[in-house]
């Protein structure tokens, strides 16, 4: 049992489980919704955050900042870059410990300007679990893996079911999202096929 604190009151947590069919460290973590803002490919000034599996409780995002990322003239908007970090810290959420959850608090400290053009190597860990709540930490630094940092982040997600997604959620979003899942299965599998194409 450890402590975390952040914009929470210190809580005691368990250390974090990994889930033991999570993708093991240096796998390229693959787009989880193609209409996704923060990772998606559909959507056109999107984030496009890619992620990679790390060492221990990490996972690895880069996001590169274009012009449609702007707040202030040559900068990235903060709220965009709060974003990021929410699909940053989500990821790590999801992919190590294969649970459906959702953003309750998120926290970014902006220490440094982040330019258009430049690239956010954000650093995402798990910091541990109590009962539904999870704690993740997150640096962003400039350009590098080692290079300055530009944004920190501390979250709290909490496990939901997957009813909570089906109550709130699209309907038609979610069937194209399970029709996408079912033919990367089919992919893997070695089922996928076309028949004319």
């Amino acid at each position: 049992m450890s402590r975390v604190s952040g914009p929470w009151p210190p809580v005691s947590v368990e250390p974090p489980a990994v889930h033991p069919k999570a993708p093991a460290p240096g796998t390229e973590l693959g787009v989880h919704f193609d209409e996704c803002f923060g990772c998606g490919d559909e959507v056109d000034a999107g984030l496009r955050l890619r992620s990679a599996v790390g060492e221990g409780h990490t996972v690895l995002s880069k996001f590169t900042v274009t012009p449609a990322h702007q707040g202030a003239p040559g900068l990235a908007h903060g709220g965009l870059l709060a974003c990021a970090f929410d699909e940053a810290l989500g990821s790590a959420v999801g992919n190590l410990l294969r649970r459906p959850a959702v953003t309750g608090k998120l926290e970014t400290d902006f220490r440094r300007p982040v330019p258009v053009g430049s690239t956010l190597h954000i650093e995402t860990r798990l910091d541990g679990t109590a009962g539904r709540k999870i704690y993740v930490s997150a640096d962003g630094r400039l350009d590098a893996p080692d290079g300055p940092v530009a944004v920190t982040a501390r979250a709290l997600f909490v496990a939901v079911g997957f009813e909570h997604f089906t109550t709130h959620g699209d309907s038609a979003a979610l069937q194209k999202l399970a029709d996408a899942r079912e033919k990367q299965r089919r992919a893997q599998d070695g089922q996928e096929w076309e028949i004319n194409p």
